[in-house]
């Protein structure tokens, strides 16, 4: 038994170089574990919510890239698309995917969410280990950002709530905040050890690729590689290298051959869109102050910390969107929550024993981020199926796959309707007028087509007035609510089974009834008259 025994041992023991040479078992991270885990959930939610919100604009994008990839069309419209901040690197490279796979631009967004969401996650992680060794932080920091906001909803692209991300975890700017993660991990090590040129060149390309991907959210991005480069032990002994950086993400961004993202620089067209983000930001974002208190005493120990810099030079961004009328600079309110979000968690992953000001604060944040969980974010995770309490779900619009499958791609649409106006373009349609302003179009003709669109859906329009309109802009198709008149020289051909909306062949001198289709109910229904809801 002791000659087995002493046998067993030597064979567990390593000697001499061999022990160099061991393997170890490889053992994912905490932050692996639980990131994994919310990818699966998360991309499982996003799946589940129907097209909505900027979904169908997307799909829009792709569709028109994948007719022409070098000179696609206007998004919405039967219109020239040159100069599109649309046609991203982004998008350019959707709509490769899709005419490689043949998949339709509303499929490739719907693959693009689970994508982005990795980019994120991986970005998170780069860049909270290069502020802290702490193996919690990353874990706390995921769900600090997707929990600490506010009890009322902020549903935008870039904000990066539960519940928003149902909706916008396709979209670029959550695959250009992603990058952003990445672009500050690297300055990071950067501001930290120094590196030769090329590396930041190579940040510098980075940081130029998220500038054309979603010019709003390269706002915050730069303002965090500035904050890094003024951490530096000494900033301006490498000068020359962070200019570098500079030149470099202008030169990417200024050879970009579809738009000129510089353009962009005082436009004032959606402006108007973004002045809600300014409304009811207490109660859209107070939870997120929880996290002041960790930012304050890393400002304190450090006063060039990178994250108290960042949150300072956001706030003036925004400070400055508000009182110059340049509301579209508040899409950075989304990012400016993250210093304090990423300070809490930081703080909350230091070593136990704690002390009592500790203790207080992870019991505030525990106390917040249930709040914020069940009184905004749960629904986005539970399904309604298995929900006992009734909480707030996402959006679910009705789908237009009833009208689309009467059309052929390129038919042009004359409708108001505020779901189909951003869902039709999704599958190849065009509109007479574009529901967002875009920069390959003047503001003032959209508002002109606007006006057209409104001068044919009146009720006192004549039956000449809407001819004109039909010819100028080749209008196919009519898609009218249930309380719009149908004009009598139309063909009605379908009915939403959701919404009741009407789809009208234009070119026709017959009603439904001649052309022997009936209503949702199963009788004949009188076109020619006004419906009710």
């Amino acid at each position: 038994m002791a000659t087995r025994g002493a046998a067993l041992v030597s064979r567990r023991q390593v000697h001499g170089s061999t022990a160099l040479h061991r393997r170890r078992r490889w053992r994912p991270s905490r932050y692996v574990v639980f990131g994994g885990l919310f990818w699966i959930v998360m991309s499982l939610a996003f799946w589940r919510v129907p097209m909505c919100c900027d979904f169908g604009q997307h799909a829009a994008v792709i569709e028109r890239l994948k007719s022409d990839l070098l000179h696609p069309r206007h998004p919405m419209a039967d219109l020239p698309g040159a100069g599109s901040p649309y046609y991203s690197p982004y998008a350019v490279a959707q709509g490769v995917f899709a005419r490689v796979t043949g998949l339709a631009g509303w499929e490739v967004v719907k693959l693009a969410g689970p994508l982005n969401l990795l980019v994120l996650l991986t970005g998170l992680g780069r860049f909270v280990k290069a502020l802290t060794p702490r193996q919690w932080a990353p874990v706390l920091a995921l769900f600090a950002m997707v929990v600490l906001w506010g009890t009322r909803m902020a549903w935008w692209s870039g904000y990066l709530g539960l519940m928003s991300m149902t909706g916008n975890l396709a979209y670029p700017s959550t695959f250009a905040i992603g990058l952003a993660f990445w672009a500050w991990s690297l300055a990071g090590h950067l501001a930290s050890a120094p590196r030769s040129g090329w590396a930041h060149v190579g940040l510098g390309a980075l940081c130029g690729v998220i500038l054309l991907v979603h010019p709003i959210s390269s706002v915050a991005a730069v303002i965090g590689v500035v904050a890094f480069a003024a951490s530096s032990r000494r900033p301006f002994a490498g000068l020359w290298k962070w200019a570098a950086t500079a030149a470099t993400a202008a030169a990417v961004a200024a050879s970009w051959p579809y738009y000129s993202v510089f353009s962009l620089v005082g436009d004032e067209s959606v402006d108007w869109i973004h002045r809600q983000l300014y409304t009811e930001m207490p109660q859209r974002f107070w939870l997120a102050l929880i996290g002041l208190p960790a930012l304050a005493l890393r400002f304190r120990k450090n006063r060039r910390d990178p994250l108290a810099l960042m949150f300072a030079l956001d706030c003036a961004v925004v400070a400055y969107g508000w009182l110059s009328g340049h509301y579209t600079y508040g899409r950075i309110l989304g990012l400016t929550l993250v210093p304090l979000q990423f300070a809490l968690a930081i703080e909350l992953a230091a070593p136990r024993p704690w002390r009592r000001w500790r203790m207080a604060l992870g019991g505030v944040a525990a106390t917040g981020a249930a709040i914020g969980f069940f009184t905004l974010q749960a629904g986005a995770v539970v399904p309604r199926a298995l929900d006992p309490v009734g909480f707030d779900q996402p959006p679910r619009w009705p789908g237009y796959g009833w009208a689309v499958s009467q059309m052929r791609k390129g038919d042009v649409v004359l409708t108001n309707g505020y779901y189909p106006t951003r869902s039709i373009p999704a599958y190849g349609a065009n509109l007479v007028a574009p529901a967002w302003p875009d920069a390959s179009l003047a503001e003032d003709t959209r508002n002109h087509r606007l006006q057209e669109v409104r001068d044919y859906l009146s009720p006192e329009s004549t039956r000449a007035e809407r001819k004109r309109i039909v010819r100028r802009y080749d209008v196919r198709w009519l898609l009218l609510s249930p309380d719009q008149k149908v004009p009598s020289e139309v063909v009605v051909v379908a009915w939403g089974p959701r919404t009741g909306e009407v789809l009208a062949r234009v070119g026709g001198g017959h009603t439904s009834r001649s052309s022997g289709h009936t209503s949702p109910s199963g009788g004949d229904r009188n076109t020619n008259q006004p419906k009710t809801p």
